[in-house]
């Protein structure tokens, strides 16, 4: 089969440091190549997954900003239409739009994001779209869409490693922000009295979150600050430890973070929030808390983390999580979207179609 990959024009794929849709996208693409697919990845000339790829920007466009995004995506989708493509894939909203002038050929778009209204009132227009969200609780909160698959993103079990004898410590990785807790994660170690190790940043927006409440937490003594970090230190860092910290006060569609930890054999502990409770499973993987005092209970020395089997958390997490369940999941998706392409109506006929559909709806958009 031939795909196109659409990536973002924001991050190198794979990322050197941050990058969760990028991470998935380089995961996909090279899973896809190494069953056979041949694969065409629209990303940034900096890229490196190791597919046939294209670019438009020599070099990442990051902030992320509206135009270097449209610039990106109707381009990609120019070459597509040009192409002998079997299916298309999008990972930014912006091609539904750019898609629409063919519809040809069919397209899977996978949801990043949390609920968002005015992307859902977007989603209205595009019935023919093949949609995949990322976990059943974004699938809930989303409106009834046509063609809506849950798909649970996937990494390469062999990047990542595991230990029977664990550090100390215990960690969290991700953005320095308020909905993510990670001041609650180095407040819950200090009352449990093990180290944390920090790793993430503080992103512009979150600026004053990160002087009133990151700032003098860092500065304590049972607290490492990693910053940002890319494989090489990540691999090591939830390896060794104790578990992965995660507060979360946010209904997240998905925690990449956390599957990483699975992988490593490091257990999870979560507030049950958006995807946690599906993607932790008690004991087996890690556990479900419901408060800073629950968690504390579980981290400090003594507690249930100290007979945590990490081989069966490991062996679990490839067998949910690994990139080849991933692969063949959304194989399975393209080679229905691909066929129903075939055989469906003439896309400048369905195109008209459609019109006639939404014209009286036109309002709710």
């Amino acid at each position: 089969m031939r795909i196109a990959l659409l990536s973002t024009p924001f991050i190198p794929v794979p990322p050197p440091r941050y990058g969760g849709t990028e991470l998935v996208v380089a995961e996909l693409a090279e899973g896809l190549a190494e069953v056979g697919h041949h694969v065409t990845l629209f990303a940034t000339g900096d890229s490196s997954a190791g597919v046939e790829r294209r670019a438009l920007y020599a070099h990442a466009q990051w902030p992320p900003q509206t135009l270097p995004e449209i610039n990106h995506i109707s381009w990609a989708l120019r070459e597509v239409a040009a192409g002998t493509f079997d299916v298309v894939h999008a990972n930014s909203a912006s091609a539904l739009a750019y898609w629409r002038a063919t519809q040809w050929p069919p397209l899977v778009y996978t949801l990043h994001h949390v609920r968002d209204e005015e992307l859902s009132s977007f989603y209205r227009f595009f019935p023919d779209a093949w949609y995949v969200a990322i976990s059943h609780d974004q699938a809930r909160r989303e409106i009834p869409l046509p063609h809506l698959e849950v798909i649970h993103h996937g990494l390469d079990a062999a990047k990542y490693q595991w230990t029977e004898s664990p550090c100390a410590y215990v960690c969290f990785v991700g953005r320095f922000t308020t909905v993510k807790g990670p001041h609650v994660a180095i407040d819950v170690a200090a009352e449990a009295g093990v180290p944390i190790r920090v790793a993430g940043e503080v992103h512009s927006v979150d600026a004053d979150f990160g002087s009133r409440e990151m700032s003098h937490r860092l500065a304590a003594d049972h607290v490492t600050m990693l910053g940002s970090i890319g494989m090489d230190e990540k691999v090591p860092l939830l390896r060794d430890a104790r578990a992965l910290l995660a507060p979360i006060t946010w209904d997240e569609p998905f925690g990449l973070a956390l599957i990483e930890a699975m992988l490593s054999g490091c257990p999870v502990i979560a507030y049950p929030r958006g995807s946690v409770p599906e993607l932790v499973e008690n004991g087996v993987t890690g556990f479900v808390v419901r408060d800073a005092i629950e968690m504390r209970e579980i981290v400090q020395r003594g507690s249930v983390l100290d007979q945590f089997d990490r081989e069966r958390c490991r062996a679990r997490a490839v067998e949910r999580f690994g990139r080849d369940r991933m692969v063949r999941d959304y194989e399975q998706l393209y080679t229905r979207a691909a066929a129903k392409g075939r055989t469906g109506s003439h896309p400048v006929r369905a195109a008209r179609s459609l019109r006639s559909r939404l014209l009286p709806n036109h309002h709710d958009g």
